[in-house]
């Protein structure tokens, strides 16, 4: 949700000026991290189900925004990767970690060290099916041989609701239903999780998202 669900009520040039409003916003560190940090242990929450963290050697971060998930990795090796150098140099000051300023779009380096968990944390959402195919195509170059790619996304339900207009006021142009998010798994990994599960706020499903844990084809 990026701004009020009383905005949806809006005309068509109110709503596109409290859009880009939002979105200008969100791309300042403080915001975003205060607007995420209310929902980062809901989302992370099929993560921990699913693997023990504690085994975890090396991540890399993909998208990494100013360093959301940066906490949770304190006794790994980690790099964070994301195109906004504001978030990145945020991420450094308040983390001391390893962060690097990037487009995965088109970042291709392979690393001396690869990584055990690669994260992509709502990320793809923001990109396009060729960036996101470019994107999920590369990550076998850096993951280890028994390491795994660990996604999670927002799904666009198909049926009229609350997390509906969440995803539609989404900063993000690419949410995608259920059974399309699968297809573009598919193309790339080995699924051993793929499991929705809904975010809660004020007592109902805001928004809904996918767990998706595989290796790469």
């Amino acid at each position: 949700m990026r701004y009020s669900i009383n905005a949806l009520d809006s005309t068509n040039g109110g709503l596109l000026n409290k859009m880009k409003l939002t979105d200008s916003l969100l791309e300042q560190t403080a915001v975003y991290s205060l607007w995420q940090s209310p929902f980062a242990r809901q989302k992370f929450a099929p993560i921990s189900k699913h693997t023990d963290l504690k085994t975890v050697r090396n991540v890399l971060d993909v998208g990494c925004g100013p360093g959301t998930n940066a906490g949770l990795f304190a006794n790994t090796g980690y790099l964070g990767v994301d195109i906004n150098p504001r978030y990145i140099e945020s991420a450094r000051k308040k983390y001391g970690r390893n962060f690097l300023v990037a487009d995965v779009t088109t970042y291709a380096d392979i690393p001396a060290e690869k990584f055990d968990f690669i994260l992509i944390n709502s990320f793809l959402h923001h990109i396009d099916d060729a960036g996101t195919n470019a994107i999920l195509s590369r990550l076998k170059f850096w993951l280890s041989d028994d390491g795994h790619i660990h996604i999670l996304e927002l799904v666009y339900p198909t049926r009229l609701s609350v997390a509906q207009l969440v995803a539609k006021a989404d900063r993000g142009k690419f949410s995608r239903p259920l059974d399309v998010w699968r297809s573009l798994f598919e193309r790339h990994l080995k699924i051993q999780a793929f499991e929705p599960y809904p975010l809660h706020g004020l007592g109902i499903t805001l928004w809904n998202m996918i767990y998706c844990k595989g290796k790469p084809l």
